[in-house]
């Protein structure tokens, strides 16, 4: 007879911070997103890399394709160092409505400076951010690898309360 292995147990079902995306939406490319690409470089010690817009819009003097935001993807422990400082940020407190039904959360800062250990440069200016996580467990490589690609099974998904859970024991995080 088998023996039936608890979720505890089992090493497939622990949960990690997967990576940490920061985004820095500035709607304007020239100095104000080379600027903001300074603060983000200082921020997480990486190269950000410019991101585009989707569509034009005259309006606002947006053309397709034009730089307008900065964005970097932090992973492993460098995720986690990140994702605490920015989490003391908002005050260990997240909105239940700020996860998603994948386990993944968002949240933003309005300030850059508003992160311990950082300071404001009268140079540079203040920034906001959006800073989104995804919570994985061992195997999600099987949706993303190149080769021999398969599917996740519904049972090995993380959902929206385990995610909370787990940034509850981890990160000693209020879900209000």
């Amino acid at each position: 007879m088998h023996e039936m292995v608890t979720t505890e147990m089992n090493p497939m079902k622990h949960l990690a911070i997967g990576k940490v995306v920061i985004n820095m939406a500035i709607g304007k490319s020239g100095e104000p997103l080379e600027k903001a690409k300074t603060v983000l470089k200082s921020l997480v010690s990486m190269n950000p890399s410019e991101r585009g817009a989707k569509m034009t819009v005259r309006e606002f003097g947006i053309r397709q394709g034009e730089p307008i935001a900065v964005m970097a993807t932090l992973r492993r422990e460098e995720a986690n160092e990140f994702l605490r400082r920015s989490l003391q940020a908002i005050g260990n407190r997240l909105s239940s409505s700020a996860f998603d039904e994948n386990g993944n959360f968002s949240f933003g800062l309005k300030e850059h400076i508003e992160l311990p250990g950082v300071r404001y440069d009268p140079e540079l200016g203040i920034f906001g951010m959006n800073i989104n996580v995804s919570i994985v467990r061992p195997g999600y490589r099987v949706a993303l690898r190149r080769r021999k690609r398969s599917r996740i099974g519904p049972s090995h998904r993380v959902k929206a309360a385990e995610a909370a859970e787990f940034m509850k024991e981890k990160f000693g995080v209020e879900v209000v």
